[in-house]
C-alpha cells in the first residue's frame, strides 16, 4: 500500500530508487531463523543429557521446523497465457471444510407452505411436498460443506404462519434466509417456465444473495433464466433482519417442469447451484478492480461516487499528464481508501532510461501532489507488447531491483476498443473472468461507457468480493 511517511532522497546518480528491493522482502528473516534454531539447539541439547531418547525426539522436531526450505529451482520462460494459469471451474464442492470444533454460517431453510396450505397443485404434484423434498436435500448438502442449518419446516403436516417462520429464524440466530417455492400460472396448463428469485427492495446483501443463491441454481440446471427480482411484498423478506432470498424453482403448470422438479436427478443439480450460491455468499473469490488511464474530471468522479456507494476500493494507475490536469481527483482517490500506482507519465517510452526517465516524471508528481510514495506499477499497454517486446525484460529487472511490482491483468472490460456499448462492457468482463478464484480486471476510468456500466458489472459479479491491490498481493503477470 502506498505510503504517506516523508520523501526519500535519491542518489545523484539513481534517483529512481526504494528502500528494499522486491525479492529481499521474500528473503527477510533468513538471519534471525539461523539464530533461533541455534538457541533452541542449545538449550534441547543439554536437557538432552538428563531426558534421553525424548529429548533427543524434540530435537529432531525442533531442527525439522526451524531448518530453511530450499527455493524451488526457477522454471522455463512461460508465455503470457500461460503465466495466467488454468481458469478455475465452478466446483461446490471445491471448499475448505471446518473442523467439528468450529461452526459455520448458519442458514435458516424454509420449505414454503406445508400443512393445510399446499400452496399450487398441478396434476399430482404438490407445491408443499416438492418444496419440502428440496429443503430437506438443501439442509444436508449445505451440512456437508460445514454449514449450521435450521429447517423452518421439517414434515409435511406442519403448518407455520409467516410470522412463526421469521421468528423462528430470527430465534436461531441465522445469518440468511433461503425459501423454496414452486410457481404457476392460472391455466393448468402453460408454456411459461424458468426460475425467478426474489429479494426485499432496498437490501443490498438481500440482492447480493438472490443473484448468488439464483445464479447457482440457473446455471446448474440450463433452467430459463426469469432473473433475480426486487420485491416490497413479500412478508418473509421483508420482515426478516438477515438477509434474505425466496426461489421459485420451477413452474407446475408447465409439464416439462413439473417432470423436472420432481425428478431426483433434477433435484441433485437445483440443490448444488443454491447451495454453491450460498457458498460463495459467505466464502466469495476475489477481485481486484484496476483503472487505467486516469484521472479525468468527470468520469473518474463518477467511477469514485459508485465505488463509495457500494463501499469497494479498488487500484487506479495513474498517468502523470492526468494528474497534473486533475489533482483534486487524484487526491480524493486516495483520500476515499484506494490505492494509487503510477501507469506512465506520457505513454512514450523507446529504451530502459526512457521509460526509466518517464516513470520518475509520474513518481515525483504523484508524491507532490498526493503525499503517496507508489509502489506498484503497469506497463502502457501491458509488460509485453509489440511496442516493448525488445526492451521489456530489461526495464522489468531494473524496476524490480528499486524495488516497484508491476500488475498485469488477467481479465478484461475492452474499454479501450472502439464502438463499444455499456452491455458490451459487462458481458467482456463478466466472460473474461473464467471463474478464477482470483482477477485482476482491467478497465478505463477516462471511459465514459466504464461509468455507465459499473453499477450493472458489480451486480453481475457477486460471488466477488473487491479488493485494492497492494504490494503483499500476489502479482498477476504475463
Amino acid at each position: 500500500m502506498a505510503r504517506r511517511n516523508g520523501r526519500r532522497r535519491y542518489p545523484e546518480e539513481v534517483r529512481l530508487v526504494r528502500v528494499r528491493p522486491h525479492d529481499e522482502r521474500t528473503r527477510k528473516g533468513g538471519k534471525g531463523r539461523l539464530v533461533r534454531l541455534g538457541v533452541f539447539l542449545a538449550v534441547f541439547f543439554l536437557s538432552a543429557a538428563c531426558l534421553g531418547k525424548v529429548c533427543s525426539v524434540l530435537i529432531g522436531q525442533c531442527v525439522n521446523a526451524f531448518a530453511p526450505q530450499e527455493e524451488a529451482e526457477p522454471g522455463e520462460e512461460k508465455l503470457p497465457e500461460e503465466m495466467l494459469g488454468e481458469p478455475v471451474g465452478v466446483n461446490p464442492d471445491d471448499v475448505v471444510m471446518l473442523s467439528q470444533e468450529e461452526h459455520g454460517p448458519r442458514i435458516a431453510i424454509d420449505a414454503g407452505h406445508g400443512g393445510e396450505d399446499d400452496g399450487c397443485h398441478r396434476n399430482g404434484v404438490s407445491e408443499s411436498e416438492v418444496n419440502l423434498e428440496l429443503a430437506l436435500l438443501l439442509e444436508e448438502k449445505l451440512q456437508t460443506l460445514g454449514f449450521e442449518t435450521v429447517m423452518l419446516r421439517e414434515d409435511h403436516e406442519s403448518f407455520l404462519s409467516l410470522e412463526e417462520r421469521v421468528k423462528k429464524a430470527e430465534d436461531e440466530d441465522a445469518d440468511i434466509y433461503v425459501s423454496i417455492h414452486q410457481n404457476a400460472c392460472e391455466e393448468d396448463e402453460e408454456e411459461i417456465d424458468g426460475i425467478e428469485t426474489w429479494y426485499y427492495t432496498g437490501m443490498q446483501e438481500g440482492r447480493r444473495l438472490a443473484q448468488l443463491v439464483h445464479n447457482g441454481a440457473v446455471g446448474k440446471t440450463g433452467a430459463t433464466d426469469r432473473g433475480a427480482r426486487e420485491t416490497d411484498e413479500l412478508y418473509v423478506l421483508k420482515e426478516t433482519s438477515m438477509p434474505a432470498c425466496l426461489i421459485e424453482t420451477s413452474f407446475l403448470s408447465n409439464s416439462r417442469e413439473r417432470q423436472a422438479i420432481t425428478s431426483p436427478e433434477y433435484q441433485k443439480k437445483l440443490i448444488e447451484g443454491i447451495a454453491q450460491g450460498i457458498d460463495y455468499y459467505f466464502y466469495p473469490k476475489t477481485m481486484y478492480l484496476t483503472f487505467d488511464d486516469g484521472p479525468s474530471e468527470k468520469n473518474t468522479a463518477a467511477v469514485l461516487d459508485i465505488l463509495k456507494e457500494r463501499g469497494i476500493e479498488a487500484t487506479f494507475f495513474v498517468v502523470g499528464e492526468n494528474v497534473k490536469k486533475h489533482p483534486e481527483v487524484a487526491r480524493r482517490i486516495v483520500r476515499e481508501g484506494h490505492t494509487l500506482g503510477i501507469h506512465c507519465y506520457s505513454h512514450d517510452y523507446k529504451d530502459v532510461d526512457s521509460y526509466l526517465e518517464d516513470f520518475q516524471k509520474a513518481y515525483d508528481l504523484v508524491y507532490e501532489v498526493t503525499g503517496v510514495e507508489v509502489e506498484l506499477f503497469r506497463f502502457p499497454g501491458g509488460s509485453i507488447n509489440a511496442y516493448n517486446k525488445k526492451v521489456y525484460k530489461d526495464i522489468i529487472q531494473a524496476m524490480t531491483e528499486k524495488g516497484f511490482i508491476y500488475f498485469d491483468w488477467n481479465a478484461s472490460l475492452e474499454d479501450a476498443t472502439k464502438n463499444t456499448t455499456p452491455q458490451m462492457l459487462v458481458q467482456n468482463g463478466v466472460s473474461s473472468t473464467l471463474g478464477r478464484k482470483t482477477v485482476v480486471m482491467l478497465a478505463h476510468d477516462v471511459v465514459y461507457d466504464t461509468t455507465q456500466c459499473l453499477r450493472e458489472l458489480i451486480d453481475s459479479l457477486p460471488e466477488y468480493e473487491m479488493k485494492p491491490l497492494t504490494a503483499e498481493v500476489e502479482p498477476i503477470q504475463f
